[in-house]
């Protein structure tokens, strides 16, 4: 294999575990939110719920989908086959490290390692304590992760490409947020409870909106400019990622098509004001969702010598 092919796999490997760690983070936050709703609401109203739970992370079930809270959380949160569940986005950050370990520092792969292993172990203790048991370790050691990683990597490409992955999935999963509330059903977890999902609740109260509760709580995680998980936030920083790799070699070029995606996604949100968004939440989240998907498509493609992007159900080189 020539070097630009193992630096192309070696890209490739650490822009996914970007997303995966991002995912089962993300993923463990809304099912929490969720879990916590549907332990308070009435029997009939749960299948609802858990239908749209699905919907939200966007995983296919058949016509006799699970109609309780056990039954959900043994398909989104434990089924390590499954890389859009959380044990499923673990397992693929763990095979992507593996394959990068020259790459990632020692205490990165002890992190991800020793995640992976002890998994099963919390999932058996959360049948007895819960699930929140297990979702507060998986939130825990997905910010362990990070942090080691912000800590012991060198500001070089592998950096890079890690946190232009993790940008890409952190867009992708708070519109998929948004999107819960933006189609309503019975026994939606309210926005409050959204909020407090996405860690938040104090930059809301201390960013003083001045709107009504909904329509503030939806223009700050869009548009907010110094959140770390707004949409706004996230294509900007997307963007400056792609930036810097566009300046050192072998990427001198390529990330142009790419940026403009992000540039024009990040022009209709600049140029949008608090309290038009609810109004035009639904057409926004489908310009974010069809810009996560080119996005991916073209870092697959150019980056990574794929011809076509890997399904979301499929993805990662798994």
């Amino acid at each position: 294999m020539s070097e630009r092919g193992m630096l192309s796999r070696l890209a490739e490997s650490l822009y996914w575990i970007g997303r995966y760690v991002e995912r089962a983070d993300d993923t463990a936050r809304i099912i929490d939110s969720y879990v916590h709703r549907m332990a308070e609401a009435p029997l009939e109203e749960q299948a609802a719920t858990i239908a749209n739970l699905f919907h939200i992370l966007g995983v296919e079930h058949s016509t006799t989908a699970p109609s309780t809270v056990d039954d959900a959380l043994a398909l989104l949160a434990y089924d390590a086959s499954n890389p859009s569940a959380i044990a499923g986005a673990l397992l693929g950050a763990y095979e992507n490290a593996r394959r990068s370990r020259d790459i990632i520092s020692s205490e990165m792969w002890v992190a991800i390692n020793a995640t992976r292993l002890r998994l099963p172990s919390v999932e058996a203790t959360s049948m007895g304590l819960g699930p929140t048991t297990y979702l507060q370790y998986v939130r825990e050691r997905a910010a362990l992760f990070l942090g080691l990683a912000d800590s012991t990597m060198s500001r070089d490409d592998a950096w890079r490409f890690l946190m232009l992955g993790r940008s890409v999935e952190r867009i992708d999963m708070t519109a998929r947020l948004l999107r819960s509330q933006a189609t309503g059903g019975v026994g939606d977890p309210g926005w409050m409870a959204f909020l407090r999902a996405s860690g938040a609740m104090e930059a809301y109260m201390r960013s003083a909106q001045g709107l009504s509760e909904v329509s503030g709580i939806a223009a700050f995680l869009l548009l907010d400019r110094f959140f770390p998980r707004s949409v706004l936030f996230m294509v900007h920083e997307a963007d400056q990622w792609l930036l810097e790799l566009q300046a050192t070699s072998p990427y001198s070029s390529a990330a142009d098509p790419i940026r403009q995606q992000l540039v024009e996604a990040a022009t209709v949100l600049e140029f949008l004001q608090p309290d038009e968004v609810l109004g035009r939440l639904q057409e926004l989240l489908d310009l974010i969702e069809a810009t996560c998907i080119s996005v991916n498509d073209q870092i697959t493609a150019r980056f990574f010598n794929r011809v076509l992007a890997v399904s979301w159900m499929t993805e990662g080189g798994l």
